[in-house]
C-alpha cells in the first residue's frame, strides 16, 4: 500500500508543498464549483482505483481499463478517467441513498472507450 502511496505522490508534484504541511490543508474546504480539487481526495481515488485493478473488482474493471488505455496511451490519464466514472458512482449512490452500483462505473467507463473510439477516426 505505501508503495501504491508513493507512486501517486510522485505523479503529483503539484500537491508536494501541501503534503510538506498537510494539517494546515485538512481542514480546508475544496469546492469543485470554484475549480478546486481536494488532493487528499484526489490521490486517495488514485489509490483505489490502482486497488481495484490489483483484485478485478469490480469484475471486468482490469480488462476495461486496458481498452480504455490502448486508446489513450497514458496510465496516468486513463486512471483520471477511471477516477470521474469511481466519483460519478459514488455520487450517483449518494444521491439515490443506496449502494454503489459497480455497473454505473462499468457503463461509465465503456461510454468513455466509444466517445474515444469515434473520435479516434
Amino acid at each position: 500500500m505505501e508503495g501504491i502511496a508513493l507512486e501517486v505522490i510522485l505523479l503529483h508534484p503539484e500537491y508536494q508543498s501541501i503534503l510538506d504541511d498537510a494539517d494546515h490543508y485538512l481542514d480546508k474546504d475544496y469546492l469543485p464549483e470554484i475549480g478546486s480539487t481536494n488532493p487528499f481526495l484526489h490521490m486517495s481515488m488514485h489509490i483505489a482505483v490502482k486497488e481495484q485493478l490489483s483484485i478485478d473488482q469490480p469484475i471486468g474493471i482490469r480488462d476495461q481499463f486496458n481498452r480504455l488505455l490502448n486508446k489513450i496511451g497514458n496510465e496516468h490519464d486513463t486512471v483520471h478517467q477511471n477516477i470521474e466514472c469511481l466519483a460519478e458512482m459514488l455520487w450517483q449512490a449518494q444521491r439515490n441513498q443506496s449502494a454503489p452500483d459497480a455497473t454505473v462505473y462499468l457503463n461509465c467507463l465503456e461510454k468513455r472507450e466509444r466517445k474515444l473510439g469515434m473520435t479516434e477516426k
